[in-house]
């Protein structure tokens, strides 16, 4: 089934499949996917009235071998439900009109393909490609605008099919990633994606996970083309993309294209949705911890613009929950979002478009711990303030059918306050320790990029493009602790970054399809200037080259079956090359890693996908700086030394099968095995083994994820997600000893890393039911949920570190959490309307 209507410019961020295209009557045909596979019905054999053969014989004879029938069905997307009066309009013009089961048959052409149109009110317009050999359709047709013109139509895959790339990427869209991200307190589209092959868990309540292995802060996002830097609420806990904001998340984990680069771990391609330029709509949704509400509307005929607005209330749920968990008692004020968003386009023509996306959000968290004893007495506040904002537009031209130009250009800023104190005595001894802690980070930048890409023809596309992008560092932290032999040195940073990318790529796919090869070029220069030093850099030229092999196509129940092998260098600039002060030698490059991966892809029986895929990675050129931060009180600056010579050995393996969207069950199973292996030659910290080669404290060997979607009736939907994943990296207790001449005496810890110390695995469990209703015009539907996430969590907990008490020398009996997650379950209902 083909797609709804899609202009040239207003496609351009996708990479079409070149070669396989075909040119009939001035439009553009993509191929179907695999997965969407229309039923086929039987011919009517009942026809063998004299008349009708002779009929049909005059049309052969006129216009090619003669027709067929084509029954289409129309149905509502997310529902599935039939959309009765829905009007198909015939290749020729004649009009027809769905009956209640959603159903039309009309007449095509037997030996070459025609496109349908398809309307009905209060959805967007779709049409369809009736090819040669097919004879049922089904038209999922949904909420939401697409553009489209009469110059140049472009039919592709419908907006709810991921485009995944066995050895690149893995993507999950439309009802895939509301399914999959609405689930919990807070919509996150990160809370699907960290779901995908490669990624390894980070907990429940942490947007920043391990992709294959890579550092989590090196995980690259890019809105719409736009570089988001930091792209997280509460530090990391949950991301900016909102769900009803987004079309379409894409994981590039493998050896992308190489129009992208600033990474050496993954890229996360997120594309907005776009809003309609004929239909308005709202969407309102009221849940117990948050309130969503979505405006589209259209700016003439070629346009159309969006709103979107998300505000939380935890207060009544921390409040409720401090009565029964000792947990949450210490939170004073309560975690909160704020944050709208708004996105714009037009299409002044059928080659020019304009598009802008802007987003403004904020969030904070306060706290207040005392712990009063018999050995001490501890207190504690600290208050977390951010905000976050980005504005970006591009404009498209087209002025060939094969050529297309992009020109984009955006700005950004992240601000994050914070304020602690903790008081500490001592009540053996006397002693008192006081900290103060205030931190103020402000970052902004400014973005313009360019694109071009020509398809010259016979399977060849070849496209280039140039990026510029200025950063701007400010970090200021002051650390005041009473009675220390060594005062702490304030942090401040004020840098400049200026990052200069070329690349160029050229593919080529041949109409057969059986193979295909793509071979890209990347260039990048960074410039670092500070308060007293300058490091201009030196040019990386990074080659990335992918095949692609079809093995199989429609033998027996393989529907497809290819293979892919790629190779490329990467590069970034990670936070701790930002921090730094000019205080140690600087080898004059950047991050930089070799990636290497072959993979298969298996399409069977029309509704399933097999995919299979190893990796390795070496990572060099890596920054870091001496000690770990924080240290194991959590409260010491980080080292101020930083060094360039880290190295990581990265390998693995990922699984993923797959069940496409039917009527009653879909979802997928997979599973990643990493290995990662770093080494700091420099650092003395025992979290990374004296120098040593180590596993970082983020790495997990096995991440298994379970996700079913279930529909015993079309109005409900049943949602379940299951993770299993081991434990992180621990230090080792070898035991506790007094302090040589303490009096009273003092105990302490003796640690020390070791490669098999790990935290007990995590099981977390979370279950979602959705009750839909619905109009029969279908112009408004509501939906009426509950959740229930880490539901396990009630019969078992992973084992963290173990606490101990330095004035007895005694471990604690109890130990800390091993995750993310929090130590209860958490229940949210609410309700949602779209009209």
């Amino acid at each position: 089934m083909g797609g709804p209507v899609i202009r040239g410019p207003a496609a351009f961020g996708a990479e079409p499949k070149r070669g396989s295209r075909k040119k009939t009557e001035g439009r553009f045909f993509l191929p179907v996917p695999s997965h969407i596979r229309p039923c086929y019905t039987r011919k009517n054999m009942s026809k063998t009235c004299l008349v009708l053969f002779l009929c049909a014989a005059f049309i052969h004879a006129q216009n090619g071998p003669g027709l067929r029938e084509v029954k289409i069905t129309v149905i509502d997307a997310d529902l599935e439900i039939p959309l009765e009066g829905a009007r198909v309009v015939s290749w020729d013009g004649t009009e027809l009109v769905c009956d209640e089961n959603g159903e039309t048959v009309l007449s095509a052409p037997a030996e070459r393909p025609v496109v349908v149109r398809i309307a009905y009110p209060g959805y967007e317009s779709a049409r369809l490609s009736l090819r040669p050999g097919i004879f049922a359709h089904t038209a999922a047709l949904k909420l939401g605008g697409v553009m489209e013109e009469k110059e140049l139509v472009v039919e592709a895959p419908k907006p709810e099919t991921s485009k995944t790339v066995s050895g690149r990427s893995v993507a999950i869209a439309g009802r895939e990633l509301t399914v999959s991200s609405e689930t919990g307190i807070i919509g996150d589209v990160m809370n699907a994606v960290k779901l995908l092959p490669g990624v390894g868990y980070v907990g429940g309540y942490m947007a920043m996970p391990s992709v294959r292995g890579g550092e989590p802060s090196d995980v690259t996002a890019v809105f719409d083309g736009f570089y988001v830097e930091r792209p997280y609420h509460w530090g990391g806990a949950f991301s900016i993309f909102d769900p009803k904001m987004i079309e379409s998340a894409q994981l590039s984990h493998g050896v992308f294209s190489s129009r992208y680069g600033h990474t050496v771990s993954g890229l996360l391609e997120i594309r907005a949705k776009k809003p309609s330029p004929e239909q308005a709509g709202l969407e309102l949704a009221v849940s117990s911890s948050a309130t969503n509400l979505n405006l589209s509307f259209p700016l003439g005929k070629n346009g159309g613009a969006a709103l979107m607005g998300k505000v939380t209330y935890w207060d009544p749920f921390i409040a409720f929950a401090k009565l029964f968990f000792e947990e949450v008692r210490y939170i004073t004020t309560a975690p909160y979002i704020r944050s709208a968003a708004a996105s714009a386009a037009y299409d002044f023509s059928s080659g020019l478009s304009l598009s802008v996306n802007g987003f403004f959000g904020g969030d904070g968290v306060g706290a207040h711990f005392d712990d009063y004893s018999a050995s001490r007495d501890f207190r504690a506040d600290f208050f977390w303030d951010n905000k976050i904002g980005f504005l970006n537009s591009a404009l498209v031209y087209s002025p060939a059918s094969n050529l297309v130009m992009k020109g984009s250009l955006g700005a950004g800023l992240i601000q994050s306050d914070l304020d602690a104190e903790t008081y500490s005595l001592n009540r053996t001894n006397g002693s008192i320790r006081e900290l103060e802690w205030v931190l103020t980070d402000r970052t902004y930048n400014i973005q313009a990029r360019f694109d071009l890409d020509w398809e010259a023809g016979r399977g060849f596309l070849f496209a280039a493009g140039l990026e510029e992008r200025y950063s701007s560092w400010n970090r200021n932290m002051t650390l005041d602790r009473s009675g220390a032999s060594v005062p702490f040195p304030p942090i401040d940073v004020k840098n400049h970054g200026i990052s200069t990318s070329l690349y160029s790529l050229v593919e080529y796919r041949p109409e057969s399809g059986k193979f295909g090869v793509e071979f890209g070029l990347r260039g990048d220069h960074f410039l670092l200037d500070g308060k007293n030093f300058t490091l201009t850099g030196i040019p990386l030229f990074h080659p990335r080259l992918n095949f692609d092999f079809k093995v199989l196509e429609d033998a027996g129940p393989v529907d497809r079956l290819a293979f892919s092998v790629g190779t490329g260098l990467f590069s970034s600039v990670n936070s701790a090359l930002q921090n730094y002060g000019g205080e140690s030698a600087w080898n004059d490059t950047q991050n930089q890693s070799w990636t290497s991966v072959a993979g298969t892809k298996i399409d069977f029986l029309g509704l399933y996908a097999f995919t299979l895929e190893a990796y390795f990675k070496y990572v060099f050129n890596r920054s870091y700086t001496s000690s770990e931060p924080g240290g194991e009180s959590g409260m010491a600056p980080p080292s101020s030394a930083y060094y360039f010579d880290g190295r990581a050995l990265i390998w693995g393996f990922d699984l993923m099968l797959q069940k496409f969207q039917s009527r009653y069950w879909d979802g997928w199973i997979s599973y990643s095995y990493i290995d990662s292996k770093y080494r700091d030659p420099q650092t003395a910290s025992l979290y990374r083994n004296t120098g040593g080669w180590y596993y970082p404290d983020f790495h997990r060997f096995h991440t298994l994820n379970f996700i079913l979607n279930y529909k015993p009736v079309q109005a409900v939907n049943f949602t379940l997600r299951l993770t299993l994943a081991s434990g992180v990296p621990m230090l080792e207790t070898r035991g506790i000893v007094q302090v040589p001449g303490s009096s009273p005496p003092l105990y302490e810890r003796i640690q020390a890393y070791s490669d098999h110390s790990r935290m007990g695995p995590v099981i977390p469990l979370d279950i979602k039911l959705s009750i839909f209703s619905f109009n029969k015009k279908g112009k408004a539907k509501r939906e009426l949920y509950i959740s229930f996430e880490n539901l396990l969590s009630l019969l078992y907990s992973p084992e963290g570190p173990k606490g101990w008490d330095e004035n007895t020398g005694q471990e604690t009996p109890g130990s800390s959490i091993a995750s993310y997650d929090l130590p209860i379950p958490l229940v949210t209902f609410g309700i949602k309307w779209s009209f």
